[in-house]
């Protein structure tokens, strides 16, 4: 093994990025996840684990179906026999393997698994009430009644998703009466006992539900400030590391030029040293939009009116800003797209196009920012970009990592315009 190769396999950040995308491909997220999308995909896992329960709970209550319908006792006491029984325990089967085939299905795994259950309550019903003698509310079955409560309330902890397993006690006591079977003091007990035993049921599971989901949802949140905040810290040292690094080396390296520059007879090398003392104060101005835009405090609009000015002073081109509607705030990455992207075109625009004028225009929208530049330079054919020029490409990378739009529109003559949009929401 190459020692490059081998340093890549121990490095722990190399395991930890591996162990974060088999779990994100687990769950079919991407890298960008947010925290409703991560909270989603842990009820959907938590969904399918327990729709798995009870597909394996329904193979043991199948195994049971097949020992009455084995045994001539038990089946003449249900009144199960001949090929009607076997037809409808062969249909019960199917429905829930097909069931099981679809449970990681976001919508039809859900739906499929409630009506197959609903199926499974009915079947449970009709063996309740049918025998003549010890059936309905006198039943040894009737705890079965609990057993479907737990399940709805497990897999679907609403109100009226429950509502089919609460009446199956009523139903039952009405199967009674429709059957001329005589409802004893005893027997409506037992119909009360049961109730009191489905309400308890249900209010502790779908409690505790809520409670669970309220407190992941509160840790997903919490992860993601903590995480928000570590990039805040981490960009407030980076920034004055460079400040106090960088930063000195730049303004020490004015200052040497501006004393060497005193120094100095020969006209030309006065100009390249006044260059060289212009391209260090040009670094230090840009050294210093960055530092403000890794600040929260940083404002963007006043920023990019600030540079287009600079820049216009600087070049002497005409350059006019405009913005439009209510600033929003914006996520440091999308300041920084939007800035580049700035920088990018107006640098194309002067060292190509040869314009005349330049317009900037910023439009806050309601759930959108947009960036607009257009000059009347000369125009280039899109279908043509030179060789080694990859700042078109590099302005579409970067709007495609923020989720934003980016398009050119160009002809030989006719000047170019950029449009650039980024949604304002994270």
């Amino acid at each position: 093994m190459e020692p490059a190769l081998a340093l890549e396999e121990d490095n722990p950040d190399s395991h930890r990025r591996a162990r974060v995308r088999a779990v994100l491909e687990r769950r079919k997220l991407t890298d960008s996840v947010s925290a409703e999308q991560a909270a989603a995909s842990w009820e959907q896992d938590r969904f399918v684990a327990r729709a798995r329960a009870l597909f394996y709970a329904r193979l043991m209550f199948l195994t049971l179906g097949l020992a009455i319908l084995a045994v001539p006792d038990w089946s003449s006491y249900f009144g199960f026999q001949g090929n009607f029984a076997f037809a409808g325990y062969f249909a019960m089967l199917l429905y829930s393997v097909a069931n099981f085939t679809v449970i990681d299905h976001p919508k039809a795994g859900r739906w499929v698994t409630y009506i197959t259950l609903c199926f499974d309550l009915l079947i449970v019903v009709v063996l309740i009430a049918k025998p003549q003698v010890g059936g309905g509310l006198q039943s040894p079955l009737l705890g079965t009644q609990l057993i479907f409560t737990t399940l709805f309330a497990i897999l679907f902890p609403k109100p009226l998703a429950i509502l089919p397993s609460m009446l199956a006690l009523p139903i039952t006591a009405r199967l009674d009466l429709l059957l001329n079977r005589e409802v004893t003091a005893v027997e409506v007990l037992t119909l009360l006992w049961y109730s009191a035993l489905n309400f308890t049921v249900v209010y502790v599971l779908v409690y505790l539900n809520e409670r669970e989901a309220a407190s992941h949802r509160e840790v997903v949140e919490l992860q993601g400030d903590l995480k928000e905040l570590a990039v805040v810290e981490e960009r407030s040292r980076l920034a004055r590391e460079i400040h106090d690094g960088l930063g000195a080396s730049l303004s020490s390296m004015i200052i040497q030029s501006e004393f060497i520059l005193g120094m100095a007879k020969d006209d030309s090398l006065r100009s390249e040293i006044q260059e060289l003392k212009a391209t260090a104060e040009e670094s230090i101005e840009e050294l210093r939009r960055n530092l403000q835009m890794m600040r929260e405090d940083f404002e963007l609009t006043q920023g990019l009116e600030d540079y287009v000015k600079t820049f216009g002073d600087r070049t002497q081109v005409d350059l006019r800003f405009e913005r439009t509607g209510l600033p929003r705030k914006l996520t440091p990455d999308a300041q920084l797209t939007l800035f580049r992207i700035l920088q990018e075109c107006l640098s194309n625009a002067v060292k190509h196009a040869e314009p005349k004028q330049v317009q900037v225009k910023l439009d806050y929208d309601l759930d959108r920012v947009h960036l607009i530049v257009r000059d009347d330079g000369k125009g280039f054919d899109l279908k043509q970009t030179p060789r080694g020029h990859y700042g078109l490409l590099n302005m579409r990378e970067r709007a495609m990592k923020i989720g934003g739009t980016l398009i050119v529109d160009s002809a030989p003559g006719n000047g170019t315009r950029v449009s650039f949009s980024l949604p304002t929401s994270p």
